[in-house]
């Protein structure tokens, strides 16, 4: 199964600080651990929410809205594309990320072509 895993924003990354160097080491050592494990296919980090742009349909005409956004724990900061057996292995491999600060991560199933099949056959 394919998950997405998204790093939620914190404070630090909206404002843009780097992380700190001992964490990008740590961070590097897993994703190889990940890679390695085969289960890694995709992932970055996503600037702060200052350069980016929403656009919200109601109605004929969207509206175009400029970042920063306010509501840190609903912007993602980064994320990964993993293949895994299960939702619970994607849980345990989150487990153990290198992950200090107060911070959220979410993971998110991908539909297969048999989900999407599924739905045509209604």
């Amino acid at each position: 199964m394919k998950v997405m895993v998204l790093g939620k924003a914190t404070k630090d990354t909206e404002a843009g600080v780097p992380p700190d160097p001992k964490a990008m080491e740590a961070m590097d050592k897993y994703n190889e651990a990940l890679m390695a494990a085969g289960i890694l296919k995709d992932g970055g980090g996503l600037k702060p929410t200052r350069f980016a742009k929403r656009v919200h349909f109601s109605g004929k005409n969207p509206t175009v809205i400029d970042g920063p956004f306010a509501d840190t724990k609903e912007v993602v900061a980064g994320y990964m594309l993993w293949e895994v057996k299960s939702i619970e292995e994607a849980v345990e491999w989150v487990k153990k990320a290198p992950i200090t600060s107060d911070s959220d991560v979410e993971i998110r199933p991908l539909f297969s072509q048999d989900d999407l099949e599924a739905w045509s056959d209604r």
